[in-house]
């Protein structure tokens, strides 16, 4: 784990720099996926069968892209009895959480008896991408699903590479316990062009929300405007602020639950105590040894991570509004001092009995964050991603007569008089 001192001079430019080293890394594929998108746009499902074999590898002759209700029936009876009950907390938990953030229409009439309103409604059609492999997790389905869900969505999509191959069982569970309709059996930057523009089997949605690899970011960058997307997602990342009391076993363990991602996933510890952060790296080294995932973990860490030393609140709050970390960890005496300062983060775990993997699972906040310094203008996936908002405007003959002048006066500023015309008429003044 480098080692990066903060207290001194330009420290934060070349902190930045360090930043700015690992986004380089992350690949855009958009040439590639391009000519992708345009094929699967003209030939459908014939496309997307073909990029499904030949991106993973497949010998299978199947046409069936879309699990039948037999299917599913067959996979649920597969779902461990406890893995079910873990979902269902999760999901009860993650519900929960979303329901408190549901927004209200709201009417009003001002002094001139104009009635104004906004009104909410839900979008008609959403796509969910789940990853297969490695990151095929039921957990991505519940922090996607539940919130469309609150918001009033009546048609969610799901897809999941799984086309001659074993599909995870906690992953249809979870997404029928989510009121899913169809899902789908393709992963690839083919499955968000299928979304898109609808195929024989795939139903088009208004918006695509879910992580994925280089690939699937990629097209998902490009079909926006199409459709909506919820972020182009990098790899996971972690920063935690310690201080002497942490306990350095526990610091060490969740840098590592971060690093395990991805070879890419970033992990960075922040300290004011230069005997925590050599506690800590040694933690780091025997905690690997037995890790299922220590080449990826120590890959992470070996390339991306960071331990910062950091004098001050101030300094600290600093280095932390740079990185704009995706998941925060505050371990550290004076937090409440700390929140206060910080603006860019995607979320926040507060004390010692609050490890990033709560957040990961059955905490309720959503886990889909900003990555990659986006938390400096975007916040996590809410109820709010598939709600959309409409203005309503009655204005009566008092409110023209009193508030038209002004139009009037705006729009011939502006050079349009064709705006002031359509006022003008109504107030009976001469064109």
């Amino acid at each position: 784990m480098k080692y990066f001192n903060a207290n001194k001079k330009n420290a934060l430019n070349n902190l930045e720099k360090v930043l700015n080293a690992r986004k380089s890394k992350q690949q855009n594929q958009s040439k590639i996926v391009k000519k992708l998108l345009l094929d699967v746009k003209k030939y459908g499902d014939k496309s997307v069968l073909k990029y499904e074999k030949k991106f993973s590898k497949l010998k299978t002759n199947t046409t069936k892209i879309k699990f039948s209700e037999e299917e599913i029936k067959k996979i649920l009876k597969k779902v461990d009895k406890k893995l079910k009950k873990s979902i269902d907390i999760a999901f009860t938990r993650i519900k929960y959480f979303h329901t408190k953030q549901k927004f209200y229409s709201f009417k009003y009439k001002d002094k001139f008896k104009n009635e104004l309103s906004y009104k909410y409604s839900p979008i008609e059609r959403v796509g969910v991408y789940v990853p297969g492999g490695t990151a095929s997790y039921p957990s991505t389905v519940l922090m996607n699903c539940i919130p469309a869900l609150v918001a009033g969505v009546k048609n969610i999509f799901l897809t999941t590479p799984a086309l001659g191959t074993a599909v995870n069982p906690a992953i249809i569970y979870a997404a029928k316990k989510c009121g899913v309709k169809e899902i789908y059996k393709t992963g690839g930057a083919h499955s968000i062009a299928a979304f898109t523009y609808g195929t024989k089997t795939f139903k088009k949605v208004d918006k695509i929300v879910g992580p994925g690899n280089a690939f699937v970011a990629a097209a998902k960058k490009e079909v926006f405007g199409e459709v909506g997307i919820d972020m182009v997602a990098g790899p996971s990342e972690v920063s935690i602020i310690a201080d002497k009391n942490s306990n350095a076993n526990w610091i060490a363990s969740d840098l590592i639950a971060q690093a395990e991602h991805d070879v890419l996933a970033q992990s960075i510890l922040i300290s004011n105590n230069k005997n925590l952060i050599k506690s800590v790296k040694l933690s780091l080294k025997s905690q690997l040894k037995d890790l299922p995932k220590k080449e990826i973990a120590s890959k992470s860490i070996r390339n991306y991570g960071l331990a910062i030393y950091a004098s001050g609140i101030k300094k600290i709050s600093e280095i932390v509004n740079l990185i704009a970390p995706e998941h925060l960890e505050i371990n550290f005496s004076k937090s409440k001092d700390l929140i206060k300062k910080i603006r860019n983060v995607g979320s926040i775990f507060i004390g010692k009995f609050s490890p990033e993997a709560i957040g990961d699972y059955i905490a309720g906040p959503n886990h889909v964050l900003p990555t990659s310094g986006s938390a400096k203008f975007s916040s996590g996936l809410s109820v709010n991603d598939f709600l959309k908002r409409h203005s309503l405007i009655k204005i009566t003959k008092t409110g023209i007569e009193r508030l038209g002048p002004s139009v009037i006066n705006l729009s011939q500023h502006e050079n349009l008089e064709g705006h002031a015309r359509s006022v003008k008429i109504r107030l009976k003044k001469e064109l």
